[in-house]
């Protein structure tokens, strides 16, 4: 959990340029968009079982239930950002692409993209999103949700033989083997952009930002270098803002033998999409938007 403060104060201290708000819980209707309300209550009044809360992997307490609804806020705030005129935004933490409907499940409690997914469509009716997940496990409970929904596109490049052990089938799904280097992902992720072009035009982009296929993470079983880490994020940044598309992106996993590499890997991120909000920076003006690019952080992380 000591990830997410170190993440702020190294943005902080060393890239200064991305403004920071605090993240407001999301609400019980917005959680309702997605969630089971049963499931939503549970939380809030910390009635779990035992077994659910086993599943979630992390006991209850009223700083987690707050913690999960301003993590899901932070997304929904990103979200709005970039379709408001910022192109891009972010969330420091996010990423709980295993939480289904009525479940949690691998820490996640509430599956933010899936509610920012559903809040965006409610309020811009006909929006199309597609979501890149690149987190090294799958992101079964995003792929449940929006399974048979034409207007939402779930990509998932993720470790063969890692959690979840049960997949759920995304629009796209690219199963990578164990040890799989920089080459050999970015080739297929590559592929894996041109067939969500194919096959798919979205109107928003949410980019789920793992950390944990990096070489030195506990759990990830992947070889990607700083560098492979970094050539993603550009690769995924580089596709949305040809085709002019605001994207929203959230941290997800990280374990890393050394948790300074995870942060590394995550502040290369921002670094990376700095950059990209300068294009868009330029471009906005012209279109009649408000230039820039917000980043929202979870004050209960």
């Amino acid at each position: 959990m000591g990830k997410y403060a170190r993440l702020r104060q190294r943005l902080l201290a060393e890239l200064p340029e991305v403004k920071m708000q605090e993240a407001l819980p999301a609400s019980r209707d917005e959680l309702a968009l997605v969630h089971a309300l049963s499931y939503i209550d549970a939380v809030a009044t910390g009635s779990l079982s035992a077994a659910a809360q086993r599943e979630i992997g992390f006991p209850w307490s009223p700083a987690m239930a707050e913690r999960a609804r301003r993590s899901v806020g932070a997304t929904l705030q990103a979200c709005r950002s970039a379709l408001s005129g910022g192109w891009l935004a972010a969330n420091l933490a996010g990423g709980t692409h295993h939480a289904y409907a009525d479940k949690g499940s691998g820490f996640c409690v509430f599956n933010d993209f899936a509610v920012a997914a559903r809040l965006m469509q409610s309020e811009a009716p006909g929006l199309r999103v597609a979501i890149i997940d690149l987190d090294v496990h799958q992101g079964n409970g995003t792929a449940a949700i929006f399974a048979h929904d034409p207007t939402v596109f779930t990509l998932s490049l993720h470790g063969a033989r890692n959690f979840p052990f049960r997949k759920e089938p995304s629009d796209l799904d690219v199963e990578l083997p164990d040890g799989c280097a920089d080459v050999e992902y970015l080739e297929a992720l590559e592929r894996a952009l041109d067939e969500l072009e194919r096959r798919f035009e979205p109107d928003l982009v949410l980019y789920l930002a793992g950390a944990d296929p990096h070489e030195g993470d506990r759990l990830g079983r992947l070889k990607l270098s700083f560098d492979g880490l970094e050539a993603r994020d550009r690769r995924v940044m580089d596709w949305a803002w040809q085709r002019r598309l605001p994207l929203a992106f959230a941290m997800g996993g990280g374990y890393g033998h050394d948790p300074e590499a995870t942060v590394q890997v995550q502040v290369n991120t921002y670094r990376t999409a700095l950059e990209y909000a300068s294009h868009w920076a330029v471009m906005a003006p012209a279109r009649g938007t408000v230039a820039g690019s917000t980043h929202w952080h979870n004050a209960a992380a």
